[in-house]
């Protein structure tokens, strides 16, 4: 199995756990690296609920956690997360924990699609047992609606190229045809970025809804903590962090008002307060693992 070294450890469980026996979600179990850290934080009547969409990391929190009975494994998405801190009898949370993204085996793995470096089918679900894979889609939407997703998602200049050139090459079945057909289309190369980079991420938010999944989640989020209960977040890349970035602002300056209106500071309702600045590796753990160099976390707390 591909190891996967988890992004910003220390710093994501130290924001997250104020409360040796509060209930706490990590809405992303992945490999389990930050769970653990948070496990390794509670007392006996600590409890910690685990989600995720793929079957594989639901596999490896078994293997885990099983035995834990201060552990509850859900496989789904967190989108869901309401309904399933609700069934656990887990609100109101102390915490709420999101790691965004792909994981290291994910990406490791040909049979997944997920990467352009090694030719797979192309599927990129994140549950490979639900929703449409990418090479299905790519199959019937037309050109107008693939191109919006490669600009939408992927902030592709070329998208409207690319999908010209994947309507006319398919069917596209598998992750070495696909990457040569964008390779084709794209005339300039960007320096140090393969060129199939930004499709490969757009095709992949859009088959797996990850950014309405993310608005939806944050959403439920707000009414399932309790009082000093905090938000963690760590985003990869741009799209992800601009919604988490906004979402804790307006929420933390309250609803709207006129600055005609005499209204005390203090009388704004406010739902949430951010925790610091936004926070990203070190050198030296960007040094040991490549994959942190874009990421960035965003702390915010409950009033």
């Amino acid at each position: 199995m591909t190891s996967h070294e988890t992004v910003l450890l220390a710093e994501a469980v130290d924001a997250l756990v104020q409360n040796p026996v509060g209930r706490y979600v990590d809405c992303t179990y992945g490999r389990g690296g930050h769970s653990q850290a948070i496990a390794s934080r509670l007392g006996g009547s600590g409890r910690l609920m685990v989600i995720d969409k793929d079957p594989d990391a639901i596999a490896d929190a078994r293997a885990r956690f099983d035995h834990d009975p201060r552990v509850t494994i859900c496989h789904g998405s967190f989108a869901d997360i309401a309904d399933m801190a609700a069934g656990s009898k887990m609100i109101p949370l102390d915490g709420v924990l999101l790691d965004l993204g792909v994981s290291s085996p994910q990406l490791a793995s040909k049979d997944r699609g997920f990467s352009f470096l090694s030719d797979g089918p192309l599927d990129m679900r994140m549950d490979p047992t639900r929703g449409v894979p990418a090479s299905e889609w790519l199959s019937h939407a037309d050109e107008q609606e693939i191109a919006a997703v490669l600009k939408d998602y992927g902030e592709e200049r070329f998208a409207r190229r690319i999908a010209r050139a994947i309507v006319a090459r398919r069917p596209i079945r598998t992750t070495g045809i696909l990457v040569d057909v964008i390779a084709a289309a794209v005339p300039r190369a960007e320096k140090h970025k393969h060129p199939a980079t930004r499709s490969f991420q757009a095709i992949r938010i859009h088959v797996n809804r990850e950014l309405e999944d993310l608005r939806a989640c944050l959403h439920d989020v707000v009414s399932l903590l309790g009082s000093g209960g905090r938000l963690v977040v760590i985003s990869f890349h741009s799209l992800e962090d601009r919604i988490v970035k906004r979402f804790i602002r307006d929420l933390s300056q309250g609803p709207a008002v006129s600055s005609r209106l005499p209204i005390r500071d203090d009388a704004i309702a406010r739902t949430l307060v951010p925790i610091g600045k936004a926070t990203r590796p070190t050198d030296d753990e960007i040094a040991r693992n490549r994959r942190a160099r874009s990421s960035v976390m965003r702390v915010a707390e409950k009033i």
